[in-house]
């Protein structure tokens, strides 16, 4: 048995929750994907994984080894590229799409990173809030919000983005003071289009029971920026990303609200053409992202945190 193919095999079935999803990624059967994790399992001699009709699930062995064999094949891949004599496989451009929030600082960064470690890797970096079909648009990477539907692609979780209430000092100290979250209905709400389209803001106290709201939406916006614009103008309250508002935290011209609860974050995702193999440049490019990223937003929630805390 080829054991780091195997792992590759089992990585992507637990990553795609599906055998089925994960042979179509891989361009093998599914009856050759369920094999080598059968074969895996003898080998190992414990159940990696829960099977149903619908979806596959990691016992608490399978997540531990899910965890090791990921190390293992970023180590091999990092490998292979430190001891290669010839970089040109690594060359070429990599178009990358994320949102317009994280084209304020959390991508920029990643890509500084990546193209330390790959300086012969040209960056080509698209930012749109709506989904890229990966495909149609020739993006190779993709950063999206939430849990992304089906699709041909390939989903990894970076980690999550944390999101704050928020309003200028200038605003609260001329509005009707906000004690709970009952009051949060009296005041111009101002939003991204999609966002919180039911009315409804949902929020965790501070023994972390998670509720829903009313707001009353003033002004909705199809770029993050407006929005952002518009709370530093005092014009209304609103739910920021952190980590695109580090700046108007840190300098006191967005505070929070109701600093006793917290808005729940939003998962971010890597999407990944599903090309079965990866070119070398793009397979790289995914082991690093994944390693800066959690990094990146850890670092910069807890700015956050420190520059919102009342």
């Amino acid at each position: 048995m080829n054991l780091l193919e195997a792992m590759r095999v089992y990585v992507r079935v637990v990553e795609r929750t599906s055998i089925s999803s994960a042979a179509r990624d891989l361009g093998i059967g599914q009856s050759a994907v369920s094999e080598r994790i059968e074969r895996l399992e003898q080998f190992l001699g414990c159940r990696l994984l829960q099977r149903n009709t619908r979806a596959v699930k990691c016992t608490s062995e399978g997540e531990v080894f899910y965890t090791s064999s990921k190390q293992v094949l970023e180590a091999a891949t990092r490998a292979v590229f430190e001891v290669s004599q010839d970089n040109t496989q690594m060359a070429g451009q990599i178009r990358i799409a994320a949102p317009h929030c994280l084209g304020e600082g959390v991508v920029p960064e990643a890509i500084r990173h990546l193209r330390a470690v790959c300086p012969s890797m040209s960056i080509d970096l698209v930012l749109e809030d709506r989904p890229l079909d990966l495909i149609s648009e020739g993006v190779d990477l993709s950063f999206r919000f939430g849990r992304p539907a089906d699709g041909s692609f390939i989903a990894c979780q970076l980690g999550q983005v944390q999101r704050m209430l928020v309003a200028a000092p200038s605003y609260l100290a001329r509005a009707p003071v906000i004690r709970q979250t009952d009051d949060i209905a009296a005041h111009p709400f101002i939003r991204i289009k999609g966002d919180f389209d039911n009315e409804a803001l949902p929020l965790i106290d501070a023994q972390a029971r998670e509720s829903t709201t009313p707001i009353q939406t003033a002004m909705t916006m199809s770029h993050w920026r407006p929005m952002y614009d518009m709370l530093c103008g005092a014009a209304g309250i609103g739910v920021v990303k952190v980590p695109a508002c580090i700046e108007a935290l840190k300098g006191g011209s967005l505070v929070p609200v109701l600093p006793g609860h917290k808005v729940p974050p939003l998962d971010l995702h890597l999407l990944i053409q599903a090309k079965h193999p990866f070119p070398s440049r793009v397979r790289l490019a995914v082991d690093e992202i994944r390693r800066c990223v959690p990094e990146i937003l850890r670092a910069r929630e807890m700015r956050g945190e420190a520059y919102g805390s009342p």
